[in-house]
């Protein structure tokens, strides 16, 4: 029966997680979020209280509660765990349509979004990773998977001068760091770290913007044209999560595949 560990599982990727995965009534699915209760109401309506669901509370940036729910979820799984997927994150709203020098006239707001965004997608991200490792050597699949995202890709924002979502990326070429430097520790015990890319998702972030920042997007869609001139636009977070979960049952670290950073396409073309 294999065990998973999602985090941020209550909307977007990290639901879609919870979904497909859910589905096989094998798997024990383990959804970490911050709304417990609304999450349990979301799992109710919408998947009938799948039985094997459960569902804990912890916060990246609480690092109490993050100990609390790897203690709570050994429960479950029985102290052992196969997959932990770390989709958990803070995508700010500060940094989201401004390059990183108009967003410097703002020096206090820059780097109270750097430290954020450091705090959650870097720290956070390697306290839940230490904290669930016991649990991890001693499972059967030992795979732990990072979502970073494409935006952290230096060739890609040097190429086409991709030039917003700054602390977001930041923190993302960070966690892929992180990520590598959990494989050089673990990867001699088999364990499988690995950063993957969802590539560019609806999760509903894209609703309600101004005109201006519909300006700013815009040209970065463009320059995301320029880089694939078969995309067609974002995909449904289905979609790329079926893509993903391919991709995560075919790494391993014999192949080579430990601490890399690719898409969920199975390389490194992020769109």
């Amino acid at each position: 029966m294999p065990s998973y560990v999602v985090t941020g599982a209550s909307r977007g990727i990290g639901w879609e997680f919870l979904r497909q995965l859910s589905n096989d009534p094998s798997n024990t699915v383990v959804a970490i979020v911050r709304d417990k209760s609304a999450t349990e109401k979301r799992v109710l309506e919408e998947l009938n209280a799948r039985p094997n669901i459960h569902v804990l509370h912890a916060n990246l940036t609480d690092y109490n509660s993050l100990k609390a729910a790897a203690e709570e979820s050994g429960k479950i799984t029985g102290g052992s765990l196969d997959y932990l997927i770390a989709n958990a994150g803070l995508i700010s709203a500060f940094d989201r349509y401004d390059p990183i020098g108009v967003l410097g006239e703002n020096p206090e707001a820059l780097e109270a979004d750097l430290l954020a965004s450091f705090q959650t997608n870097v720290i956070g991200q390697i306290h839940l990773f230490n904290l669930f490792m016991p649990q991890v050597l001693a499972g059967n699949t030992k795979k732990v998977i990072a979502l970073a995202s494409g935006h952290a890709d230096l060739s890609l924002v040097q190429k086409f001068h991709i030039d917003l979502a700054a602390s977001y990326t930041i923190s993302k070429a960070a966690l892929n760091m992180a990520v590598a430097k959990f494989h050089a520790q673990y990867s001699r015990q088999g364990v499988l770290f690995l950063s993957l890319s969802p590539g560019m998702v609806d999760t509903g972030l894209l609703a309600g913007l101004t005109d201006e920042q519909m300006k700013s997007l815009g040209g970065m869609v463009e320059k995301f044209m320029k880089y694939a001139p078969d995309f067609k636009g974002p995909s449904t977070p289905e979609e790329s999560v079926r893509d993903m979960l391919s991709v995560i049952e075919g790494a391993s670290v014999e192949k080579g595949d430990g601490g890399a950073f690719i898409s969920h396409k199975g390389d490194q073309k992020w769109i």
